[in-house]
């Protein structure tokens, strides 16, 4: 009969985490389960501690995912948003970078977004502005539907949007 007394439990993360290898001490394991009459299996609680750390790094990570990045002028120097059109799942980021053709502002329009939402709460101000190549401005649309939005100084050129929210 074969019997293990001791195994190190190493739980690998695609976080790059990895678990160092320990010397397991009396006073540091826990005996995690007892399989059959001579076999036990014991995790060191630091392999514990480091698996859970990549756990939670991995939700904070998925938690904030960007959807999408907006160009604000593309890249022929054109008066337009980048994609124009899009959808994303609520609550996802929305990252709009300046690129070309500034300055530029991403403001929503107060009668083409969903009932009740404050269109000067997800917006930049009318006068305010990226003024230099890779600014950004970000938003988090969670309410479901579709809103219209506008670069406030180019909107007569075209410069207009639409976000679906699903």
């Amino acid at each position: 009969m074969a019997s293990v007394i001791s195994s190190a439990v190493s739980i690998p993360s695609f976080t790059g985490l990895k678990a160092a290898p320990t010397r397991a001490a009396p006073a540091a394991t826990v005996k995690a389960a007892t399989v059959g009459p001579n076999l036990s299996v014991k995790a060191s609680l630091k392999d514990a501690a480091i698996a859970a750390v990549a756990v939670s790094a991995s939700a904070l990570l998925a938690s904030n995912a960007l959807a999408i990045e907006v160009l604000l002028g593309d890249n022929d120097g054109g008066l337009a948003f980048e994609p124009s059109t899009f959808s994303v799942a609520s609550g996802e980021k929305i990252v709009f970078k300046n690129n070309r053709g500034f300055p530029h502002n991403v403001v929503f329009d107060e009668d083409e977004i969903p009932a009740g939402v404050d269109a000067s709460k997800i917006s930049m101000g009318e006068d305010d502005y990226l003024n230099a190549g890779g600014e950004e401005y970000s938003v988090t649309l969670t309410e479901k539907g579709t809103y219209s939005f506008y670069c406030a100084p180019h909107q007569g050129a075209g410069m207009v949007g639409k976000v679906t929210v699903n």
